[in-house]
C-alpha cells in the first residue's frame, strides 16, 4: 500500500548533529535574482546556505530541474518568481507555481517530501523578502533533516555542481 511506504521513509527525523542543508533556488532574472542582488547591495544577512540559479523566468522551470538538483544532493529547493499578475513574460510565475505544485506530489509519492520544495513571488525591490524567503527554507530544512537522497557529506558539493550543470545548459 503506497500510505504504508511512505510512512516507512521518515524524512522527519533530527537532523545529525552539524547538519547543514544545501537548498537551491532558482530565480527568475527580472524580480527574483534582482531580489538577491539588492538583498547583497543592502548588506542583509541571511542564510548562506542557499545556491542560486538565475533563469530568464520561472516559466522556463521543469519539474526535472527540481529532481536534479535533489539527485545532486539538495535538502531544499525554492522557486522565486515575480509577483503574480506581474510576470514579465505574462504567466510565466503561474506556469512555474503549477509545475512547483506537480513536483511537491511527485516529491511526496517517492518518498522524499513535498515540503523540500516551495515557490516565492517577490518584486525587484524587495531584497528583504529574498532574505527571508531563504532564512525560512533553511530553518524548514534544518527542521526535516537531510534529504534521503543526499550523498556523503565530502560529495554533496561537487555531486549538487554536476546535477546543476545540466540546469545552466538548459537555460542558455
Amino acid at each position: 500500500m503506497m500510505s504504508d511506504e511512505r510512512e516507512a521513509i521518515d524524512t522527519s527525523e533530527t537532523a545529525p548533529a552539524g547538519f547543514e542543508p544545501v537548498i537551491v533556488a532558482f530565480c527568475c532574472q527580472y524580480c527574483a535574482y534582482a531580489a538577491a542582488d539588492l538583498a547583497g547591495s543592502m548588506r542583509l544577512q541571511y542564510s548562506p546556505n542557499v545556491r542560486v540559479v538565475r533563469l530568464l523566468c520561472t516559466g522556463k522551470t521543469d519539474p526535472i530541474f527540481f529532481l536534479k538538483a535533489f539527485e545532486g544532493g539538495a535538502d531544499g529547493v525554492f522557486v522565486a518568481g515575480c509577483m503574480e499578475g506581474n510576470c514579465h513574460f505574462v504567466e510565466g510565475n503561474l506556469r512555474a507555481k503549477q509545475r512547483v505544485q506537480h513536483a511537491k506530489g511527485l516529491l511526496d509519492e517517492v518518498g522524499i517530501g513535498g515540503g523540500r520544495l516551495e515557490m516565492y513571488n517577490m518584486s525587484a525591490g524587495e531584497g528583504a523578502k529574498f532574505a527571508a524567503a531563504a532564512d525560512e527554507m533553511t530553518e524548514r530544512i534544518r527542521s526535516l533533516g537531510p534529504s534521503p537522497l543526499r550523498p556523503e557529506p565530502g560529495d554533496a558539493e561537487a555531486a549538487l555542481q554536476a546535477a546543476l550543470d545540466g540546469v545552466e545548459v538548459a537555460q542558455a
